[in-house]
């Protein structure tokens, strides 16, 4: 039974062993495992084997290419990342948003910057503030209404708005409340509200589900239930039943708030896409595709997100998390997307591409494989399940094309022999983080890095360089408990190492001189410069300057494996945008990039 089960498996594609970090071979998977996935994607796990096989060879489509602006081969370029609700502003509400972006897009494009990157902005969970990871999102469809700039509808800002600004961290609930609160009053007064229903009616069932799910979403809330619709009563779990019909009627106008929210969300960050480009961004603005959805969410309830039951996508046992991660999220189907002809993945990577010149996709090996773990039980107890990469690099080119944007696949952590070539050969930017960019020997060199990537220092899941030489991330994972004390002290001398290592490889690319204290409590200066200046000579197509290693936040954007134990996605930025222009770090930096990577009609003057 075992030998068919597994003959069953390995046709749809589900690993049945996988590399053991801390052994010398392959670590089995649970039979139990197999069969959960096996139903999940409508196989009998006593059956024989029917149905197309999941691929074997990670070969690309002939032609399926992702768009590069044509000058980025003569002119390689670069660009600014930032997190959008960090930034400060004298007329945001406490919370950066699309107006921020749109000031921000001029500041950049005017600096000479390429693009403006920020963090996912999908549609998370107003009814339940505190869930406020942007890669664990309810939607990815749609946008997150905090971003809304109530000034831009004739809104005034309240005391309660004035306290909001003055905190360094974000205060979800509170910004929800007077937000959302605000933002009622302009719909049930007409403001701005011409053009709903064409709007609605473009964006089809989609919309309509998710505005519903939101209004039942608060009403739940209300009555003292979760703001998922696992929380809910069974019959409000299935949006065609009739308890969810006589809810539609009764919550009407709540359903068209929700429209109409995601219209203006729309408007507004169309209009910082169009103040990038007209500000001369090559590709102007950047955005982030989360890995997954979740469970509980909009797109799971709708059935846009074709998830497999009872399964959560994670990470396989490492180094770094020695019963292996898991993330949460929804687990797709493979299964549903063949039988739908990949609409779910199709609609969602449009709505992204309608105000993006490039999309990063997180932990792009999804589409290969995705690490999938049982609910309820250890990540180590999860396998790889195989997914129609042929026909999902179809999809995302075919749209890269279309809308003429650059997509960078965030290729890091555990990553299938293979796959980066074929990310190469699909025109798919490679995502290379210096810090990582190290062998045995030391770090890497300017003639390690590919022309078909996007580099940078750091992500939102790393610190900022300054923090990095001080050791602070080794530190953090000591005093929450993420790594045992004998590992912690072994990474804390590596760091040592690693900054010797790191001052080696700048003075060899001929990007920094003079002596250089690595014993220094303090990152000395002109090292981050001299980081910038080396990733913008590799040969990579783009490079990615962090907002925060300018002007901060200098505490970590998110620490990974905590929830609440540390304040993640909240800390803002000390910086005021009005005076970001003339600070110094800002500008010197600035004028960094554009000396070592002019744009093209800068390089002819």
């Amino acid at each position: 039974m075992s030998a068919q089960l597994d003959r069953l498996a390995r046709h749809h594609g589900v690993t049945l062993a996988y590399d053991d970090p801390f052994g010398d071979g392959k670590r089995p998977v649970p039979d139990a495992t197999k069969r959960l996935i096996l139903d999940g994607l409508g196989q009998d796990p006593d059956g024989p084997p029917h149905g197309l096989p999941a691929p074997r060879r990670m070969s690309v489509p002939e032609g399926a290419r992702c768009y590069t602006p044509p000058s980025l081969a003569q002119s390689p370029g670069w660009g600014i990342f930032c997190q959008l609700y960090e930034l400060r502003s004298s007329r945001n509400w406490g919370i950066g948003d699309f107006s921020d972006l749109e000031m921000l897009a001029g500041i950049a494009g005017r600096a000479g910057a390429d693009f403006l990157g920020i963090n996912p902005v999908h549609a998370l969970f107003l009814a339940a503030p505190d869930r406020r990871s942007p890669f664990f999102p309810s939607n990815r469809r749609f946008l997150n209404p905090l971003y809304i700039a109530p000034d831009r509808l004739g809104l005034e800002a309240t005391d309660e708005v004035a306290t909001r600004r003055e905190a360094d961290l974000l205060d979800y609930p509170a910004l929800v409340a007077v937000k959302l609160s605000a933002l009622r009053e302009a719909f049930d007064a007409g403001v701005r509200t011409e053009g709903l229903e064409a709007f609605a009616d473009g964006e089809g069932e989609a919309l309509a589900r998710h505005a519903l799910f939101e209004a039942i979403s608060a009403r739940m809330v209300a009555e003292g239930r979760g703001a998922g619709w696992r929380d809910w009563e069974e019959a409000l779990q299935v949006p065609e039943s009739d308890a969810v019909a006589a809810l539609q009627v009764e919550l009407a106008d709540e359903v068209r708030f929700h429209t109409w929210l995601q219209m203006i969300a729309r408007e507004q960050i169309g209009a910082a896409a169009d103040a990038a480009r007209a500000a001369g961004m090559r590709i102007g603005l950047y955005l982030d595709l989360a890995v997954g959805e979740a469970p509980d969410g909009s797109a799971t309830w709708s059935g846009a997100a074709a998830a497999l039951p009872g399964l959560s996508v994670g990470a396989p046992p490492d180094m770094f998390a020695t019963e292996g991660q898991n993330w949460g999220l929804a687990a797709p189907s493979p299964t549903a997307l063949r039988a739908a002809d990949f609409a779910p993945f199709r609609d969602m990577i449009e709505a992204q591409l309608r105000s993006a010149g490039a999309l990063r996709i997180d932990h792009a090996m999804a589409l290969w494989q995705l690490f999938l773990v049982p609910e309820g039980a250890s990540p180590a107890e999860g396998t790889h399940l195989r997914f129609p990469f042929q026909d999902m690099v179809q999809v995302l080119a075919d749209l890269s094309q279309r809308h003429e944007a650059v997509v960078i696949g965030e290729d890091l952590g555990f990553v299938p022999k293979g796959f980066r070539r074929a990310m190469e050969t699909a025109n798919i930017l490679s995502y290379r983080i210096l810090v990582f960019e190290q062998t045995e020997k030391g770090f890497k060199g300017l003639a390690r890095y590919p022309e078909a990537a996007l580099a940078c220092i750091s992500t939102h899941d790393l610190p900022v360089l300054s923090a990095w030489w001080r050791g602070e991330d080794v530190e953090r994972r000591r005093e929450h408990g993420l790594v045992d004390e004998e590992r912690s002290d072994m990474d804390a001398l590596h760091r040592k190492t690693e900054r010797d290592d790191l001052l080696r490889a700048l003075r060899r690319a001929g990007v920094l001189s003079g002596q250089i204290d690595v014993d220094a409590a303090e990152m000395p200066l002109g090292v981050l410069d001299a980081c910038h200046r080396f990733l913008a000579r590799t040969k990579s197509r783009l490079v990615g300057v962090r907002l925060a290693d300018l002007v901060g936040p200098a505490v970590p954007t998110n620490l990974p494996g905590t929830l609440d134990q540390y304040p993640n996605w909240r800390p803002r930025s000390p910086t005021d945008l009005d005076s970001l222009e003339t600070h110094p770090v800002f500008a010197a930096t600035a004028a960094l990039m554009r000396q070592e990577r002019p744009r093209p009609e800068d390089a002819t003057e």
